[in-house]
């Protein structure tokens, strides 16, 4: 089975993609990966066949993935909810297609177009990364889900530095991600941490490291983090409120203090503290003495919102993993 993937070139779309599609080239499957080109590095490291169709940099359109069919001639196409050209472009061809989701069903208005809402391909069903009970009510009563395992993915690195003394004293992980971080929010966010005497790693993201000069010895401010490998080692996570820093602090079972910025990361933030999860503190409420407030309530080892943290891990762990999933592909392959 030739298996097409797709997506927009950025890490909160292409990563969730990347643990199914390395399953499929496991299994024997031969695998190509439309996207531009800055997400080719970490897709030739994992053998999955990278290439950008036309003039595709960061979205992706119909028109040009129509020629990369007609030569691939693949018999699945799997295209990410941020790239509605791909699920047009194969039902155009007669190719069968799966969506593949990145979190929960995003609100109307954020700047990308509803699945549901494609015309031509609303009635492909949907690779689901998102646990049931935090899923959105509509999406779950009316779209053909395959459940899906959401596995986090980064490049390897050694954290030995931060798994040093892990019992010393907690540790914080801070991101707001690669588009809306900026200084001044990360510095408030710092500042509040820092009260509460707890070791923070922190992942700038847009903003240049040097920005955040002369930060507390407690803290560790770098560009990048690999944060599949350090969410295991971290007691609460304060972030943006992503899809994918979401389910993977949920994944871990690890509380989460959300701060949303914008697209679908207050619908995130919602959910989440309604589950008992998390907290949020959205930007009129934001300061670091809230920040120190709302992170201290989430510390403790025994608390409600780790033991919900857990109960949704359960739930995560009990989905489907991407080998599981990889086997019912060639069914779904052959339905046109």
């Amino acid at each position: 089975m030739r298996v097409l993937f797709a997506s927009l070139a950025s890490v909160g779309h292409s990563y969730p993609m990347i643990p199914l599609a390395v399953a499929v080239r496991a299994a024997g499957h031969e695998v190509y990966f439309a996207a531009g080109e800055a997400m080719h590095p970490s897709l030739a490291a994992n053998g999955l066949g990278p290439f950008r169709p036309a003039d595709a940099f960061y979205e992706m359109y119909a028109e040009d993935l129509a020629p990369e069919l007609a030569r691939l001639t693949p018999d699945l196409v799997v295209g990410g909810w941020g790239v509605p050209g791909a699920a047009i472009a194969a039902a155009r061809a007669g190719i069968p297609g799966i969506w593949h989701g990145f979190g929960r069903m995003f609100p109307d208005g954020i700047g990308l177009e509803l699945p549901t809402a494609v015309a031509e391909a609303s009635g492909q069903p949907h690779l689901d990364i998102c646990p049931p009970s935090l899923q959105d009510a509509g999406f779950l009563a009316t779209a053909e889900r395959i459940e899906l395992r959401p596995v986090p993915y980064s490049e390897p690195v050694s954290l030995s530095e931060w798994n040093d003394n892990r019992w010393s004293r907690p540790l914080v992980y801070l991101t707001l991600g690669t588009v809306f971080g900026t200084r001044e929010v990360l510095a408030t966010v710092i500042d509040g941490l820092a009260m509460l005497g707890v070791r923070v790693v922190v992942a700038a993201g847009r903003v240049p490291v040097e920005q955040l000069a002369g930060v507390p010895d407690t803290v560790t401010v770098r560009r990048w983090i690999p944060q599949a490998e350090l969410l295991p080692l971290v007691d609460v996570v304060v972030h943006h409120g992503g899809s994918g820093t979401t389910l993977g602090a949920l994944a871990a079972g690890i509380p989460q203090l959300i701060l949303p910025q914008g697209a679908d990361q207050f619908a995130n933030a919602e959910v989440v503290s309604a589950a008992g999860a998390g907290l949020r503190l959205v930007p009129g409420e934001m300061s670091a003495e809230a920040v120190a407030a709302y992170a201290g309530r989430l510390l403790p080892r025994r608390s409600d919102h780790r033991d919900a943290a857990r109960v949704l891990a359960g739930e995560i762990a009990r989905m489907p993993s991407p080998d599981q999933v990889v086997r019912r592909l060639p069914e779904y392959a052959g339905r046109l």
